[in-house]
């Protein structure tokens, strides 16, 4: 892959090699949180990952509820958020890059218990810069639809890097 392959590509890449491996989705999800370090704070469990389709995981853990005993609404939007990126991401071609412009989510019922964000899209053509709306749903352990999630991603070609040129140092300081 050469150094405008996208995060995505190498994310699938990875997700293919570890996944059919015992403990190989663990593996990748404690990668994913190094990655991508404040996502991680959920403590995400990555079950299917496809180009335009993933499915993640958060468990029923005290440090993903909130002052009520249900599932806190940011680590929805977290989940939901995570979903729709490695759905997104894993579809775009080498040389196109996508960053969160905006996201809204509706909360559509109590959240409880082991969560699943669930996202599917049609990667689209990009050949110059240009919003794309991704849904992402979250379900709990009855497959109920506790929230959905609105994720705007802009998407477009890779810049070339710009080189740093070293500023001189000011004068009458060594």
């Amino acid at each position: 892959m050469s150094d405008r392959s996208a995060p995505g590509t190498r994310l699938l890449s990875l997700w293919r090699k570890l996944s059919p491996l015992p403990g190989g989705q663990w593996l990748f999800a404690m990668i994913f949180s190094r990655m991508v370090p404040y996502s991680g704070s959920v403590g995400p469990r990555i079950r299917h990952l496809e180009p335009g389709h993933a499915r993640v995981e958060i468990p029923d853990r005290r440090s993903n509820r909130q002052h009520l005993g249900s599932v806190h609404a940011i680590a929805l939007m977290n989940v939901a958020e995570m979903a729709s990126g490695l759905a997104m991401m894993s579809g775009l071609p080498e040389g196109i890059r996508g960053i969160v412009t905006g996201i809204s989510i509706e909360y559509l019922k109590k959240a409880r218990g082991t969560i699943t964000a669930m996202s599917r899209v049609t990667v689209p053509t990009v050949t110059t810069d240009q919003d794309f709306a991704v849904i992402s749903e979250c379900l709990d352990r009855d497959n109920v639809c506790v929230a959905r999630a609105t994720v705007t991603w802009r998407l477009g070609p890779v810049r070339p890097k710009v080189a740093k040129t070293a500023e001189p140092a000011p004068a009458g300081r060594a």
